[in-house]
């Protein structure tokens, strides 16, 4: 018996686009907020809308097929959907650094597990204690040194103010509360989808497509913040493809959306394609590599305590997970097979 057999060509262009479109979608995402910090909704709406249009043509067949899951069912998943959507992009514009973000947004699984026990009462492992408190405490790390590097708002669209410490410190801790209820936000979404999967079924593409397309009546109120990010994007400074000259932003713009589609897409196929350690084991890469571009590449402060909480967080990760006790399982009837051709 081995571990796993040979992955499918299938499997390995999914990996390879798993990598390709979620590390590309932090390098674009990062020149976006760079740029203009204010920009998550503009964002947020674009990657909605486009693969709500996606969706329409392709899951749909432009509104020719019906969904298996009620519209009503959808609404509540939605509703959460959207707004975990719009507090995390939001942070970006109270003073909260790209690496924090990403490590911040991998607290996923304490959120999970508190909203666990206490809507479903269920119970864990001490293992899985152990790895929900080492996230958290590297959370707590890189959050608190983060805080002492905490530099002034700087409005892109308007004449520089003079703040206090204490202002700074005031937008700071209120992007760490956008990051805070997107968390639990996610947690719950995740017990309600786990309630509709049992109940109509895994419908994935249709979810991805309905909770993308329903939202979007929502963005009407945010649409004075989307247009006047469009207008700051449209007027940016002009980039040369294919002797055309087109405003970087929109060129940062395009290639988020393009990469967040692909890197959506692409899980769908690992999952279907590979073992739920494989593909756990290909996300969490990919987390840690898109962390280590960002700071390298962009020279974000990252500090040995940043480095400290790091690897708290993704060990925890690995530990909560089980990764290393089901490779452990799975090498042990290699080994015996190892011993009997010996």
């Amino acid at each position: 018996m081995q571990m796993e057999k040979g992955l499918s060509s299938k499997a390995v262009t999914a990996i390879a686009s798993v990598f390709l479109g979620c590390c590309s979608n932090v390098v674009f995402l990062e020149l976006l907020v760079k740029d203009d910090p204010g920009s998550g909704n503009l964002i947020t709406f674009s990657q909605f809308l486009f693969i709500s249009l996606e969706g329409f043509i392709f899951t749909s067949k432009c509104g020719t097929v019906k969904p298996k899951i009620g519209i009503k069912d959808y609404f509540l998943l939605v509703t959460m959907f959207f707004i975990a959507n719009v507090c995390n992009n939001y942070a970006f514009d109270f003073n909260i650094p790209m690496p924090l973000h990403m490590i911040f947004r991998a607290g996923s699984l304490i959120a999970n597990m508190v909203m666990s026990i206490m809507i479903l009462k269920k119970s864990y492992a001490f293992s899985k204690y152990l790895s929900v408190f080492m996230i958290t405490m590297g959370i707590a790390i890189c959050t608190v040194v983060s805080s002492k590097e905490i530099k002034s708002i700087q409005s892109k669209n308007a004449e520089q103010k003079v703040t206090t410490p204490w202002d700074d410190f005031f937008w700071w801790a209120l992007g760490i509360a956008l990051l805070t209820v997107a968390l639990f936000v996610s947690a719950r979404m995740g017990i309600y989808q786990e309630v509709l999967h049992k109940k109509y079924g895994k419908q994935p593409k249709e979810a991805l497509y309905y909770t993308h397309l329903l939202p979007l009546p929502f963005f009407l109120t945010l649409a004075p913040n989307i247009w006047e990010h469009l207008k700051y994007a449209v007027a940016s400074d002009p980039l040369s493809i294919v002797h055309f000259q087109v405003p970087k932003l929109i060129v940062y713009l395009i290639g988020n959306i393009l990469s967040q589609y692909l890197c959506i897409s692409s899980v769908f196929v690992l999952t279907s394609e590979c073992s739920s350690l494989t593909v756990t084991l290909v996300i969490t890469l990919r987390k840690f590599l898109s962390l280590i571009f960002s700071i390298i590449y962009f020279q974000n402060p990252f500090t040995i305590y940043h480095w400290t909480g790091t690897v708290l967080v993704f060990v925890g990760t690995m530990i909560f997970t089980e990764i290393f006790t089901k490779v452990a399982d799975s090498l042990k009837p290699v080994q015996k097979d190892a011993k009997k051709v010996q």
